[in-house]
């Protein structure tokens, strides 16, 4: 921490403060805005559903990320949705949101989600960290699949 009291997370914001005569970089920067700060800081929907009616577990091997997603559905829409992520300050924050999106949503609804719509709803994310987002998406998809694969073996006895 430095003197002036600032913290770590000062380090991710574009409000942190910047010496006299900083000269911005060529290359792209790594900032997170605030709402991604408050998504990774204090992640919503975090845990697991025991009695899952849908599971996935994905992960990125370019980066190393992993996300195991549940949901629980009730007349064909998600009632519950819990998440648990090993990853970056973006692959967390964009799967907090995502489950937050997808909560009472229908399948179908639900299937309709793209990464797009969580970057546009955590006001955007370092262009070089936008991959992150599909693995939110990506484990709601599964979970759907796996969801609707049960679905409709129960179905058929």
């Amino acid at each position: 921490m430095s003197s002036n009291g600032s913290d770590w997370k000062d380090l991710y914001s574009k409000e942190s403060e910047l010496d006299e005569g900083f000269v911005s970089p060529e290359e792209p920067v790594l900032f997170y805005n605030e709402i991604v700060i408050d998504h990774f800081t204090n992640p919503r929907n975090v845990g697991e559903i025991e009695d899952a009616d849908g599971y996935a577990l994905i992960g990125d091997p370019s980066c190393g990320d992993q996300m195991k997603l549940w949901i629980k559905v009730e007349q064909g829409r998600i009632t519950d949705i819990k998440f648990k992520s090993f990853g970056c300050p973006g692959a967390i924050a964009t799967s907090s949101m995502c489950t937050l999106m997808a909560m009472g949503k229908t399948i179908e609804e639900a299937k309709q989600l793209t990464d797009d719509d969580i970057i546009a709803a955590l006001e955007g994310i370092p262009a070089h960290k936008e991959h992150c987002s599909l693995m939110g998406v990506n484990a709601l998809q599964e979970a759907i699949r796996d969801y609707e694969q049960k679905h409709s073996a129960g179905v058929g006895r």
